[in-house]
């Protein structure tokens, strides 16, 4: 298969932008974040925005295979990437800015369900656009299990 780089780029360069701005919002909330008590099994932070990266790079090269597959499917599933992305651009301002941990524990599994139904989307079209998410799956729910700790933790 010969790679597009057009579109290739595109659809790597649309989550790494989502992540970067993101991150760039939330830059000035890392300090009552260490100060906060976690859960066992938290990583150091500094693992935090290399994960990030690698996922939202899976996440760019699954919707590159989409986007290019042909299938007359291939746009509700790129609506609902979409959809997902949004989610997922909101959740680092919900937890970290306003410090709503229980309100980003379930804007996160709001994320999760709609990950999993991107997933489901990909796959009818693409096995490996989906196999590309199940990081990102793994990922969220332990996002999910140190989300909740911090809530029962800094109540």
């Amino acid at each position: 298969m010969k790679i597009q780089w057009k579109p290739f780029l595109l659809q790597l360069a649309i989550p790494l932008a989502v992540g970067g701005v993101s991150g760039f919002l939330i830059k000035d909330s890392m300090e009552r974040y260490e100060a906060l008590a976690k859960p066992q099994l938290s990583p150091p932070p500094v693992v935090f925005p290399i994960v990030w990266t690698l996922l939202f790079l899976c996440m760019g090269v699954a919707a590159y295979l989409i986007a290019i597959s042909g299938s007359p499917d291939r746009k509700q599933a790129l609506i609902l990437y979409g959809a997902q992305l949004a989610v997922n651009f909101f959740w680092p301002l919900i937890f970290f800015n306003l410090g709503f941990y229980l309100t980003a524990f379930f804007w996160l599994l709001l994320l999760l369900a709609l990950v999993l139904l991107t997933a489901q989307n990909f796959g009818r079209i693409c096995s490996l656009a989906a196999w590309l998410l199940l990081p990102y799956i793994l990922w969220l729910v332990f996002a999910a299990y140190l989300n909740f700790g911090i809530f029962l933790l800094n109540r």
